[in-house]
């Protein structure tokens, strides 16, 4: 049977708030027959549920395009609700084609800044005049009242800091930390909510809770705060349609009414104060507690800077129990959650009015067996709860989170319940959709640390670590992570909003910022910069868009970026007397690598080295965009630019030997990698590597800039042997040392914590910070061997090439893509055997080729010869390898190895 399964607008399920002017649907073809391509779609697009009547239809369309098909003969409207079904043909269906999909829909948005009439409003001016309400959290609040039946309501929202809604007492929606980071002063997020179901016949409570968050609190490790503004303020709209035709509008204005919250105090990074005796009754009634509210202000802020939200909002994704009590030597009561996550914990509590409890956040406990805050730095990563006294109290902040594994209980009565905590984790609600597998237990559990780091440091940007005084999104670590990033999750709609935010706070020069979305621009200059640009940091803005094209085939997106890859390559070109090397300004290096000086985080390998490197990369992937968008003469001029760089970087770094002449791991690394070297001069790079690799005892010496690459290059070498050992490696330093050290997820430094249970320091020393997840990416595309192909992007067409290697004994890895569930997995068996399982999913194919096979004619798919296999197209042997090409569906071959 073939039928249509997950179908997708903007890649989300039913989704409100398209502002968009041509959507784009996506669908799955699910089917357990081989070779299922699609010859043809019907869409049919209605705004009733039962397509009563149809507004548009394409009609029998002769394509086999299943994936970001745009609806471009539709003239949307705002607050509209669009109903939308597809069905297709395939190979072997009928005449009719297949049943129709499941009814989906996408609902637009207000596709305009100007149909916002609300008013911005906040706190009164004098609302924190007091020392003991400096921080305090104010309450906002407005009454509607319903007196026909309600056919639809929407509310409209976004603010100036962060915002939580409240509904009669109760909270709307499951998102947290909106309207989410974004660069503030040139684009600010809204969001959308369905409360049609709330508004019966009565009078309403609506309130809002404001919350300093990104814009106004305490950002970076400089203690500075206000980065985006001084005042956190509210933009509300409440749309309501009656079932007799009319309509009402409820804004934010200064009817609205303004109190103190119980949240006394409340930072990212600090954690939150809330005393729940200052609790309101807000809202049973208008005149409750009158005398603690005074009128709103109205203030003036740009409307036009306002768009919809693309990506998934931060969600609670799972919950944790804590795994035992311990009693540290220092005295402290501390609970165990297992696992390092970000998020917070939400707790039960008993006992008088006026006690107060708290809980302290950390990642590790020291070699002692205390709890430890040293690498948490500035950030105090507490909560404080005063109770009210009224029985069994419950309670979870409102606009923090911590990054942790151990919290430290202080006012709670022994003995300690471990049923009364439980664990929030908290993280962009993107779709997993990469699972790993192997025969060693550490590797799984180093693929565990790897999404566990992600979950950590998804939360609405990409950060480096999710715990101390940071948390920022750091440009570099970005684009090392974003490979193994769209294998682990969706990170589409993620990645889409960054990107934006990067194109946005890019300097009129070209320059991209450290981290995005930027801060001010004096908090860069501590580095001893002025440009706030730097090599392989600032590149994000051209592998990201790039990377995002090849997992997804988001042409739209890649459109959307071009400029701004053309002006990163543009800025470097300008950089110094040479527009063909980069040798001038500042730059991070290969940051943490292990053959620094002593007391720098910079590794050897010379920075005019790396920035020269990335430039020809970035040019040649500005020069694949090019191409891919069909800008053809931008193609020429780009490939000729990119053969100049090739040939300054070989002029300066390559000795008249054919040797480069930066000695590290990491310069072999991003010549081969890149494609600087060729012919003798890549040979001789290769063999340099594993040379300098056999000096280490086969250990690595990279840091952030050359570890992404180490691996795949050794593979790509034919030096697969080589890859595996640094894989298994259980000493330091390698990924499985901080296994055996029992981490959970990935560390910022190899040693993060040495031999003897020290630290490596106190400043700089996360548990949680993702780069070094970037081998996730060697796991599935070379181990598993689960590969995209540019030329069909999305993964319509798969290249899968799975390289077994020394110590494992099997692998496997399963990857949802646009088009459904790949999967690749192989086997060795006794007695010389090889088993290999491949999944290729409908309307894709794939290119298989076996590892370890000889002859095709020693091959059996499900015990049958190839060329009698269904499914199979092509049958390719050359040089004793064998390359199948294969339509979609499930196959399982045997053959004996061949060594």
């Amino acid at each position: 049977m073939v039928q249509i399964a997950k179908v997708r607008c903007e890649y989300l399920k039913n989704p409100l708030g398209i502002d968009v002017p041509h959507p784009r649907i996506s669908w799955q073809i699910q089917s357990e027959e081989r070779g299922i391509q699609q010859q043809a779609y019907q869409l049919q697009v209605s705004l009733e549920p039962e397509f009563g009547q149809i507004l548009w239809d394409s009609g029998r369309n002769a394509s086999g395009q299943s994936v970001h098909v745009v609806l471009d003969q539709i003239e949307l409207q705002a607050r509209t609700r669009y109903y939308y079904r597809v069905k297709m043909w395939t190979t072997g269906l009928s005449l009719e084609g297949s049943v129709w999909s499941e009814t989906a829909y996408f609902e637009t948005g207000l596709l305009d800044y100007s149909a916002w009439t609300a008013e911005w409003i906040s706190a009164p001016s004098d609302f924190a005049a007091t020392e003991e309400d400096a921080e305090r959290i104010p309450l906002l609040r407005t009454f509607v009242t319903v007196e026909k039946t309600v056919k639809s309501a929407r509310i409209y929202a976004t603010a100036l800091g962060m915002y939580e809604l409240q509904w009669n007492g109760n909270r709307i929606g499951n998102d947290y930390f909106t309207p989410g980071w974004t660069s503030y002063g040139k684009r600010l997020q809204y969001q959308v909510y369905d409360v049609t179901n709330q508004l019966a016949v009565g009078t309403h409570a609506i309130g809002a809770l404001l919350g300093n968050g990104w814009y106004k609190g305490e950002l970076g490790w400089k203690q500075e705060k206000e980065t985006y503004g001084s005042r956190a303020a509210l933009l509300f709209q409440l749309h309501i349609s009656y079932e007799d035709g009319t309509e009402e509008v409820v804004v934010s204005n200064n009817d609205w009414q303004a109190a103190g919250s119980a949240i006394l105090m409340s930072e990212m990074y600090h954690g939150e104060r809330y005393d729940a005796r200052l609790e309101l009754d807000w809202h049973s009634s208008q005149t409750a507690d009158s005398d603690v509210w005074q009128p709103v202000e109205t203030i003036i802020h740009p409307k036009s800077i306002i768009t919809q939200q693309v990506n998934e909002p931060v969600r609670p994704a799972e919950t944790l129990k804590p795994i035992a009590v311990i009693q540290t030597p220092e005295g402290d009561t501390v609970i165990d959650f297992g696992q390092i996550m970000v998020g917070w914990v939400k707790f039960e509590v008993e006992g008088a009015a006026g006690h107060r409890v708290e809980l302290q956040h950390a990642e590790v406990l020291d070699q002692n067996g205390n709890f430890y805050m040293g690498n948490i730095r500035r950030a105090e990563q507490r909560i404080q709860y005063t109770l009210k006294g009224n029985g069994k109290e419950s309670f979870e902040p409102h606009f923090t989170f911590q990054g942790f594994r151990y919290v430290k209980l202080t006012g709670f009565k022994a003995p300690i319940e471990l049923e009364a905590f439980r664990g929030i984790v908290l993280h962009s609600d993107m779709e997993r959709t990469g699972f790993f597998e192997c025969s060693d237990a550490k590797v799984n559990q180093l693929h565990h640390n790897i999404v566990w780091g992600q979950k950590g440091n998804f939360v609405d940007v990409p950060t480096d670590c999710p715990q101390r005084d940071e948390r920022l999104g750091w440009t570099g670590d970005a684009q090392m992570f974003i490979r193994t990033a769209s294998y682990v999750m969706n990170v589409a709609p993620f990645f889409t909003k960054w990107l934006q935010d990067l194109k946005a706070d890019q300097t009129p020069e070209g320059g991209i910022p450290f981290y995005i979305p930027n801060l001010k621009p004096e908090f860069s200059e501590g580095w001893g910069d002025t440009s706030h640009s730097s090599a392989a940091w600032g590149d994000a803005a051209v592998i990201c868009p790039w990377t995002m094209y090849e997992a997804y085939g988001d042409a739209r997106l890649l459109e959307a970026q071009y400029d701004s890859m053309n002006q990163w390559i543009q800025y470097i070109y300008e950089q110094g007397s040479n527009p063909y090397l980069w040798n001038t300004g500042f730059h991070f290096g290969d940051w943490l690598g292990l053959d620094s000086k002593p007391n720098s985080y910079v590794g050897a390998t010379d920075r005019d080295f790396i920035a020269t490197a990335y430039y020809a990369y970035s040019v040649s992937l500005v020069a694949k965009a090019a191409k891919a968008l069909g800008k053809e003469t931008e193609v020429e001029h780009l490939a000729a630019w990119h053969k100049q760089i090739i040939a300054a970087f070989q002029h300066e770094f390559l000795t008249p030997s054919g040797r480069l002449s930066v000695p590290t791991q990491t310069a072999q690394v991003l010549a081969l990698r890149f494609g600087l070297v060729s012919g003798a001069a890549k040979e001789r790079a290769e063999q340099k590597l594993a040379e300098l690799l056999k000096e280490q005892d086969d250990h690595l010496t990279t840091g952030f800039v050359g570890t992404p690459y180490l691996n795949p290059v050794l593979s790509e070498a034919g030096r697969n042997d080589l890859a595996y050992r640094l894989l298994l490696q259980e000493d330091y330093p390698s990924w499985l040392y901080q296994i055996t050290k029992g981490a959970t997820t990935i560390w910022e430094h190899w040693d993060g914590i040495k031999e003897d249970g020290s630290f490596w320091s106190e400043d700089m020393n996360s548990f949680n910070h993702y780069a070094y997840g970037a081998i996730g990416e060697w796991l599935y595309s070379y181990v598993a061997g689960i590969q995209p192909d540019e030329e069909e992007p999305g993964f319509k067409h798969v290249k899968i090439s799975p390289q077994p290697g020394p110590g494992l004994t099997w692998a496997e890895a399963r990857l949802t893509t646009m088009y459904g569930v790949v999967v690749s997995s192989w086997r060795r068996m006794e007695a010389g055997r090889m088993e290999i399982q491949v999944t290729v999913p409908g309307n894709a194919r794939a290119t298989l080729k076996l590892p370890e096979a000889h002859a095709a004619a020693d091959v059996l798919e499900n015990g049958i010869a190839l060329s009698q296999a269904a499914g199979i197209t092509a049958i390719h042997e050359e040089a004793g390898s064998v390359t199948l090409e294969l339509g979609s569906g499930q196959y399982h071959f045997a053959y004996d190895r061949y060594l």
